[in-house]
């Protein structure tokens, strides 16, 4: 497997960071995890179902929300970043999950084109994929890989950062509310502007979901430059 440019920053050193500093940038991250998992629920029974969970690596959380929620339920947790899925493995072992989550270290596009899924989840995925075709082949590999009519959950920052100023100043109060001194606000909102590359309207996301197979897109979630629907297989 190739580890494509856009997952190699999430090295050993971004993931023992990151669950402290999503919570700061993403105001409400749990929020929407648990939503998520909640409309997932909500969308299908108590019955066994399998869900993909692209780019898993980081905190589990949208696993252990929904695991909690339908124990009979089985999680596929997809990340080409190893230390990422491995830290969000080590979550899921200290729930007792092991036997119910399958930890595959590479991309969607790896899997089996013959796999199919009752459900999946994208959270914080697409903006970091520089090229919106490669946005959109993600989205068309994902969606080859579920069985009509399932639910799938997609969370993403939205707009372009300097097309919000008046946000881009909102999340480095975020950054500041939370200790952070100027020259690491500095810091932080060269990394922004310079790294991820978020579709550039919430139209623009729902155009690539339809675009993918997917129909009825609801937004359930949205916090400044983030926003997620959950939408449905055609």
């Amino acid at each position: 497997m190739n580890q494509p440019a856009s997952a190699a920053k999430f090295d050993t050193s971004r993931a023992a960071e990151y669950e402290t500093q999503s919570r700061i940038a993403l105001a409400g991250y749990d929020a929407c995890h648990d939503l998520a998992a909640c409309l997932l629920a909500a969308s299908l029974g108590e019955e066994p179902q399998s869900v993909l969970v692209g780019g898993a690596g980081g905190t589990g959380r949208e696993i252990l929300a929904t695991a909690g929620l339908r124990p009979r339920w089985r999680f596929t947790a997809v990340d080409p970043s190893a230390p990422m899925l491995g830290q969000t493995m080590d979550r899921i072992a200290a729930a007792g999950l092991s036997d119910r989550v399958q930890a595959v270290p590479c991309t969607v596009e790896d899997l089996a084109p013959d796999t199919v899924f009752d459900a999946a989840t994208l959270i914080g995925v697409l903006h970091h994929i520089p090229e919106d075709t490669d946005k959109q082949r993600l989205l068309d590999t994902l969606s080859a890989r579920l069985a009509p009519g399932a639910p799938f959950i997609l969370a993403c920052n939205r707009h372009r950062y300097d097309s919000e100023p008046l946000f881009l100043d909102a999340w480095a109060m975020r950054w500041r509310m939370a200790g952070a001194d100027e020259a690491a606000v500095h810091a932080k909102l060269g990394k922004i502007r310079q790294g991820a590359v978020p579709p550039a309207s919430e139209e623009v996301v729902e155009q690539m979901l339809a675009q993918a197979g997917f129909r009825a897109p609801r937004r359930f979630f949205s916090s400044l430059f983030w926003c997620a629907w959950i939408a449905f297989k055609a």
